[in-house]
């Protein structure tokens, strides 16, 4: 067999097994990253938007949706920068446990340029307990997704 389809192989399987780690370890509550909310618009608008059926875009398995074709065309040119941290999990639980725990998508705060999306359900707002801590609650979550997410 000459060289060059067996890199065309091991390439489709590393695609294939990549996005297949991303399906599972990504929030992908109503089969959507955020909830269906654009992250572009926490970069752009400081605020949750909800992005429309229309304004679909899977990026390595993992579908997002945006209010516009220019912010699903801004997050196509750099997908790394509007993803969100921890998979789109609880920020302060990846910080304290290392817990996959769902989020309020309208409960956020960007930090070192990076999505950052917290629980908010019941009386508990876990941004007020990642402000008081967060230097320390981001390093352990930094280091708790990494044993979660392996690229």
């Amino acid at each position: 067999m000459k060289p060059l389809p067996i890199i065309c192989l091991l390439f489709s399987f590393t695609t294939v097994m990549a996005q297949n780690n991303r399906t599972t370890h990504f929030n992908l509550e109503e089969d959507l990253a955020i909830q269906g909310y654009d992250p572009v618009a926490y970069f752009t608008e400081k605020k949750a938007v909800e992005g429309k059926k229309e304004y679909q875009y899977d990026y390595l398995g993992v579908p997002y949706r945006f209010k516009s074709a220019e912010n699903m065309e801004t997050f196509k040119s750099n997908p790394d920068r509007y993803e969100p941290a921890y998979g789109g999990w609880c920020a302060y639980a990846m910080g304290v446990t290392g817990d996959k725990v769902k989020v309020d998508p309208e409960t956020f705060k960007i930090v070192d340029g990076k999505l950052n999306l917290f629980y908010n359900f019941f009386f508990t707002n876990t941004l007020k307990d990642w402000n008081k801590d967060e230097g320390n609650l981001k390093t352990a979550a930094t280091t708790n997704w990494s044993k979660i997410f392996k690229e």
